[in-house]
């Protein structure tokens, strides 16, 4: 009862409050930007903001289905991480004056399934599943760098540290024992995340 009364304390956290990071933003003064500039910089932050969202749930889901002690430490610790990266994100959408995605709560709700699925396979495959979900959080976070406004000097310090971070996680998880995914499952996990990215670039 205690963990399902977590799990349901995480999900309303991420969706409904405002997120307390315990690391400072890595953001810098906001540089003036121009109507286009704020809408693709708006866009693209809604979409990593999004990803952040999905990293509660699936961190969540995960920590509630090891039995592992010492895995689901490792989870929570990683699920901090990402609590500091939703801040950031939520704050360099106010300032550019954008709002999250509306879905959200469908976002969340089916990384928290997936999450589950892999907690539920067994912890090395669980751990091999964070491993390759960060290494493609890592990827489409250095495509934003590319994309981003070069005057928008803020989100680009953001985004840089969100990639370091994801890439750490995927090294942890692989020297905790994770598994290399099979192609298929990666591609499919590539996939979906297409369709949620693109998605979430306007919704």
């Amino acid at each position: 009862m205690d963990r399902l009364l977590a799990t349901a304390d995480a999900a309303l956290r991420t969706l409904f409050a405002d997120p307390r990071p315990a690391r400072p933003s890595p953001g810098v003064e906001p540089s003036e930007l121009d109507a286009a500039q704020k809408r693709l910089a708006g866009a693209l932050m809604r979409v990593n903001h999004v990803g952040e969202v999905c990293a509660q749930a699936l961190y969540t889901a995960q920590a509630a289905a090891t039995r592992s002690p010492a895995l689901r430490a490792h989870f929570e610790a990683a699920s901090r991480d990402e609590t500091d990266h939703l801040a950031w994100t939520r704050q360099r959408l106010d300032e550019l004056g954008e709002r999250p995605s509306l879905l959200n709560p469908l976002w969340y709700a089916g990384a928290f399934a997936l999450g589950l699925v892999a907690g539920k396979l067994g912890d090395r495959v669980s751990l091999g599943f964070v491993a390759e979900t960060e290494q493609q959080v890592g990827a489409h976070l250095r495509s934003h760098l590319q994309r981003l406004p070069a005057e928008d000097a803020a989100s680009r310090a953001v985004v840089a540290q969100m990639e370091k971070d994801e890439l750490q996680h995927a090294a942890e998880a692989r020297a905790a024992g994770g598994i290399d995914l099979p192609a298929p499952v990666k591609a499919l996990m590539r996939g979906a995340a297409r369709i949620m990215t693109t998605t979430a670039h306007y919704v």
